[in-house]
């Protein structure tokens, strides 16, 4: 019977496949005006249906809380009228943004006369799987759409109704410009098997993006047989330098922990120096405490701070996703940069200081997709970097790192013309 059943399923997805295929072939051609259109008008059908969308997300928030989901994943699956604006907005801002589809990125002449252009095309058809956001399914068909790619989605079976009412206005949106419905498709079923299918598909799908937890990612990362394009887990840090602005590090060190605990730019490790922390920390971690934070800290923070756990090793490589906080004294730049790179997952990390050299050298000699200066790590978000949404933060190094946006969900092809030319003998 399970054999029976898993033939069913990839048969089911090699059709939503093939029409994702046949989509993307239209979107390429797409002039920005039907692109835009179709953003707009489901920004409006999301606004529109924002109360069915709430009917479904709390189907999911029922059984979310049935299931005892801790919560930052309530939080991450919860939605509201402001989140579900943010959504419609988000598509807004994209339909704003530049189409990036013919864009030429650069453009030369040979000695022979060759004319030679390097433009950007869309990737085709992207497969995101993620787990429990259901905003994902707006941010990720919206950025799809706009580069001209179609948008196979498999969303965690925790937000499955709420992604279904999501999609019906973002189709909508694409009916109402003229393109096909199946240019955005979310995987009818909750079965974890679909995911092995999806990694399987090279004749349907470009490349995979995969946003969740690291177990997700891993599991992508070792089965997929078709390119990915890897969001690995947020273990960012806020690191306070003896420059640091004790006002100023209050204010980030609050806001990069305890914003929205449940987000892949949420701090999870606080350093400081040790000249500065007896000034430093007793201020920050009382804001932090006071705010619901538990405290890990190493030897010197639990002297400062008796309300502090002692920390583990473990401690510094964890993404809580939760109140908690790991804090560690430094013997200056050198070790918190050694800090980082050691335990680090090379997605965002802020400095908080007011000399200007030590932000260089930070910003400078710390590998991570993201690195701010005198900033919070929550602005590590496409929509704060002006892009409308994101699919994800790539901490990779090939094709695209940072946010991924619209540029991103983009490659390239060479146009060559001529005049008649023949390479020589």
């Amino acid at each position: 019977m399970a054999t029976v059943i898993d033939d069913a399923l990839e048969a089911r997805l090699a059709a939503l496949g093939d029409a994702a295929r046949d989509a993307a072939r239209t979107l390429a051609g797409a002039s920005r005006a039907q692109k835009d259109e179709a953003l707009r008008a489901a920004a409006c059908a999301l606004r529109d249906g924002s109360a069915a969308i709430l009917a479904a997300n709390a189907r999911d928030m029922a059984l979310a809380r049935q299931r005892q989901h801790s919560a930052a994943m309530l939080d991450r699956l919860a939605l509201d009228e402001r989140r579900i604006e943010a959504m419609a907005r988000g598509l807004d801002t994209i339909a704003e943004l530049p189409d990036p589809v013919g864009a030429e990125i650069a453009r030369w002449r040979r000695p022979n006369g060759l004319d030679i252009a390097r433009v950007r095309v869309p990737l085709g058809v992207v497969g995101i799987i993620y787990e429990s956001r259901p905003n994902v399914t707006a941010d990720a068909g919206g950025l799809c759409l706009k580069a001209g790619n179609a948008a196979l989605l498999r969303g965690g079976s925790e937000s499955f109704h709420s992604s279904s009412a999501i999609l019906t206005a973002l189709r909508s949106g694409l009916s109402a410009a003229g393109l096909p419905e199946a240019a955005i498709q979310l995987v009818p079923t909750r079965d974890r098997a679909a995911v092995g299918l999806m990694l399987r598909m090279c004749e349907h799908i470009d490349v995979i993006v995969p946003r969740g937890g690291r177990s997700l990612i891993e599991r992508v990362q070792q089965e997929s047989r078709i390119p990915v394009l890897a969001h690995l887990d947020g273990n960012c840090h806020v690191y306070l330098h003896a420059a640091a602005d004790p006002d100023m590090a209050v204010r980030i060190a609050v806001n990069a922990k305890l914003r929205r605990t449940g987000i892949c730019g949420a701090a999870e490790t606080l350093l400081c120096d040790r000249t500065a922390a007896p000034r430093l920390l007793p201020p920050v971690l009382d804001a932090l405490i006071a705010g619901g934070c538990e405290i890990r800290g190493d030897a010197e923070v639990c002297a400062l701070e008796p309300r502090a756990h002692p920390v583990s090793e473990a401690d510094w490589r964890t993404e809580y996703l939760d109140a908690i906080l790991a804090v560690r004294v430094v013997a200056g730049l050198d070790e918190a940069i050694r800090h980082i790179e050691t335990y680090g997952s090379h997605h965002t990390d802020s400095i908080v200081t007011e000399d200007a050299g030590a932000a260089e050298r930070f910003l400078a000699s710390v590998d991570s997709a993201i690195v701010l200066h005198n900033a919070s790590t929550q602005f590590a978000d496409g929509g704060e970097f002006g892009m409308g949404a994101e699919i994800g933060i790539a901490t990779g190094r090939l094709h695209a790192r940072g946010p991924v946006g619209v540029e991103q969900l983009t490659t390239y092809k060479y146009l060559v013309r001529g005049t008649g030319q023949c390479r020589p003998v």
